[in-house]
């Protein structure tokens, strides 16, 4: 998924269910540059495992795909048997820009086979420049140019995610979304799903440089069953 339309989407998210108000603009200079890569890493691996999981219900969890983040980036500690995938993002993939390199950020998501094979694809090419050093902006560009030039997939048909985890934090400025599925498309107006309309539980989002369209519904119960609000 693009970072643009994840983190505007839980920004969205947050204000439109009363979760309180980012304030961005109190924290702009807060992390200014990378911090050292061993601050993003969690060194409990059992634990990073048991977030990721929490991103979906057990039912779906349990046998997904666990992916976890090393010195070198994402890499397999457990094999899934359902088609699932499930992560701990960081900052740089589902942050606002105040938080972009905020090592707190850790955001579990948990992707379905179709958009672990597009969408997560984008996420973890982020993450590979990143730790090759390359700057915001510089990544940005590269994922920019990646999918114009068909190096990375667009989105998949029936591509979607759970992202139902009450452990997450999305960042100082977001730091508790709500319970909700996202579902993926390229180069898609929102409109066709009633999106952004007034009554609609519907939230959407189209990301033109990345050619790709996030649509939102959000969820009444977390992944453990109990209410989301």
């Amino acid at each position: 998924m693009s970072r643009v339309s994840e983190f505007t989407i839980g920004f969205a998210l947050v204000i439109a269910l009363g979760c309180g108000v980012p304030n961005a603009a109190a924290q702009t200079d807060k992390y200014p540059k990378m911090a050292p890569i061993e601050q993003y890493l969690m060194m409990d691996q059992g634990a990073e495992i048991a977030l990721a999981r929490s991103a979906a219900p057990e039912s779906i969890s349990r046998d997904a795909e666990i992916l976890i983040l090393g010195r070198h980036g994402f890499e397999t500690a457990v094999r899934g048997k359902n088609g699932f995938l499930c992560i701990v993002e960081r900052s740089w993939t589902s942050a606002p820009d105040p938080d972009f390199w905020n090592p707190k950020v850790k955001t579990p998501i948990c992707y379905n086979a179709a958009a672990a094979r597009s969408v997560l694809s984008r996420n973890i090419k982020r993450t590979d420049l990143i730790f090759a050093g390359r700057t915001k902006a510089q990544t940005d560009e590269a994922i920019v140019a990646a999918v114009a030039e068909k190096e990375l997939p667009a989105m998949e048909p029936g591509a979607m995610c759970y992202m139902m985890s009450k452990q997450g934090y999305g960042g100082d400025s977001t730091a508790h979304w709500p319970p909700h599925l996202m579902f993926y498309y390229s180069d898609t107006d929102p409109a066709i799903w009633g999106a952004n309309l007034p009554g609609s539980p519907v939230m959407g989002m189209k990301d033109t440089a990345e050619r790709a369209t996030t649509f939102v519904i959000t969820l009444q119960r977390w992944s453990d069953g109990t209410e989301g609000r």
